[in-house]
């Protein structure tokens, strides 16, 4: 697993997953287009820290092994951790990418957090796309206070497109800049509020459409945000999810499947 350290001179994210960094790693928050409740974090004080690889979570050794497709939808009965890379953001030198489960289980999978301020994704190896569609049904059993995120055209020596969607109804589109082997920074695309957000321990359905320049965001069956991105021009990339953390614990999301597919 390798673990990147966020740059904190451009402030551009939510408290998401939203990843964003002021002074130092925490999310900076816009106002929501209508009035939401919001747990609002408190804000780890800016540090310089010694990155350090962690290991992966470990997969059951009865782990299937199945022949990756393009376009499927993954609903972890079969679920095969050959296919996917794991990378973690620590936006805190207390985050601890140890403190993290993210595992199958009875058809979900499961991201158990015993960690603040940490962003852990998951890529979807076997190929690259141009164009291309992302669903995911996820459950919030924790706290208030978490991000899933959806992300296109990754690029592990550039960056990559990421849409975050807050359980306190916070969303926003980011592009993540790789700016070296340790580090990344975060530059706003798009941002907002959203009541189409199920708030608290709830069930949400995103989806994310990234389709030549044309970025668009879907919250439970609904359009909240459609943007043309000219400014980075990312064309191409694996796919991923994430999960993260802010300054309250314990964060568990079960997710049900997460679905890739032609726009």
């Amino acid at each position: 697993m390798k673990t990147l350290r966020p740059l904190f001179f451009i402030v551009s994210l939510l408290l998401l997953v939203g990843l964003a960094c002021n002074g130092g790693a925490a999310p900076t928050q816009q106002p929501p287009t209508q009035p939401v409740q919001v747990e609002q974090p408190t804000e780890p004080p800016p540090t310089e820290v010694v990155v350090t690889d962690a290991p992966a979570t470990e997969a059951p050794t009865e782990a299937p092994v199945s022949e990756a497709q393009p376009f499927f939808t993954e609903e972890f009965d079969a679920f095969d951790p050959n296919n996917w890379d794991v990378l973690t953001v620590t936006a805190s030198e207390d985050a601890d990418p140890e403190k993290v489960t993210v595992e199958p289980e009875d058809g979900k999978l499961i991201w158990d957090f015993d960690s603040e301020w940490l962003y852990y994704y998951l890529f979807y190896n076997a190929f690259d796309y141009e164009d291309v569609r992302l669903e995911v049904r996820a459950d919030n059993r924790g706290r208030n206070n978490n991000s899933v995120s959806l992300i296109c055209r990754y690029d592990p020596e550039v960056g990559w497109y990421e849409f975050n969607i807050a359980n306190n109804g916070l969303y926003a589109i980011v592009y993540w800049e790789v700016t070296s082997s340790d580090r990344v920074n975060d530059h706003a695309i798009a941002n907002g509020g959203s009541n189409d957000i199920k708030q608290g321990k709830e069930v949400n359905e995103y989806a994310i459409t990234c389709q030549d320049d044309e970025l668009t965001l879907e919250i439970n069956g609904e359009e909240v945000q459609s943007i043309r991105e000219k400014n980075y021009g990312l064309r191409s990339g694996q796919v991923g999810v994430s999960v993260k953390t802010f300054n309250v614990l314990p964060i568990l999301i079960e997710m049900d499947w997460f679905k890739i597919s032609e726009p």
